[in-house]
């Protein structure tokens, strides 16, 4: 199982100077790959082509929502980035969090899946360059995106929790990238359900990117209980708390990684154990703390080289 980190705000609230810092430092201790989440602040993809270019390391999403960008807008964008950062992009997709696509926006959430499965059938050709005419239920997509040196393809991910979703990653998708997404569940419903699929539709073995707070403390009660305060949400949506009850927990502070460097060291040997390729470490805290647990982080990409 490889390891990468995620940079800016989902860690806490960054400069562009510090997410530059965060990029940098991630790049020279060995990590696969920087992701950084779309939220309400920075755009993500935006923020990858400024910092990645520059940097020896791959650059993700995790994720983009596609409901407010429309699959020839985000072919372009990430193009872009593909092209300045000379094909070290993993597109990150997801449907988003129905209440605030509603709520915040105004679009329509209902049929997440169905929505992203024509999402998924008009990206994929966009971005190998190829030429669409899509007029189905949920969209319209005319004309191809041109981007001199975009190449590879970007690989693109899906945020997958549920069972539709989870087919929809392996069968159209290189993979699922998940958040606040347990051991379990990940190797009861995620790991053999994404596999069966890709493998229907002869695709090759998905990656399986999960991601998760972590802090290397001996003070564990204390961060656990300030997971708990930061990451509320999840257990307030429907799409993180059916996965939440899935687990068996009752919120982000009991599946976040937390404790003694053998604590941190067991959990994510037991989320190897449950088929995940890449673990995108989110290190929490203090900026102590976080440079704590990216050190301990490095040690063991160093170990697995």
């Amino acid at each position: 199982m490889q390891i990468s980190v995620a940079v800016g705000e989902v860690r806490g609230p960054a400069t562009w100077a510090e997410i530059a810092t965060q990029a940098r430092a991630a790049a020279n201790a060995g990590f696969t790959t920087a992701w950084v989440s779309q939220a309400l602040g920075w755009d993500a993809l935006t923020t990858l082509a400024a910092v990645g270019g520059g940097l020896d390391i791959a650059v993700g999403t995790s994720v983009v929502p596609t409901p407010q960008r429309h699959p020839m807008t985000l072919a372009a964008q990430a193009l872009t980035v593909q092209a300045a950062v000379a094909g070290r992009l993993t597109l990150g997709v997801g449907a988003g969090i129905g209440a605030m696509v509603t709520g915040m926006l105004g679009l329509s959430a209902d049929r997440p899946a169905a929505r992203m499965r024509e999402y998924l059938t008009v990206l994929g050709p966009l971005l190998r360059g190829e030429t669409v005419d899509h007029r189905g239920e949920t969209l319209t997509a005319v004309g191809a995106v041109t981007i001199p040196g975009a190449v590879p393809a970007p690989s693109v991910l899906v945020a997958a929790m549920g069972p539709r979703m989870v087919g929809l990653a392996g069968e159209l998708a290189d993979g699922a990238a998940t958040w606040m997404t347990g051991p379990r569940v990940l190797a009861e419903h995620i790991v053999p359900g994404i596999t069966a699929a890709a493998a229907a539709a002869g695709r090759p073995a998905p990656r399986i990117v999960a991601g998760l707070p972590v802090c290397l403390t001996g003070a564990e009660d204390d961060v656990r209980t300030r997971i708990a305060e930061q990451f509320a949400l999840a257990t307030q949506v429907p799409e993180y708390r059916a996965t939440l009850d899935r687990e068996g927990v009752a919120g982000p502070r009991d599946i976040a990684i937390v404790g003694t460097a053998t604590r941190v060291r067991r959990a994510l040997a037991r989320l190897d154990d449950a088929g995940v390729t890449e673990f995108m470490a989110v290190p929490f805290g203090t900026a102590a703390e976080q440079d704590r647990t990216i050190e301990l982080l490095a040690e063991l990409v160093g170990e697995n080289r």
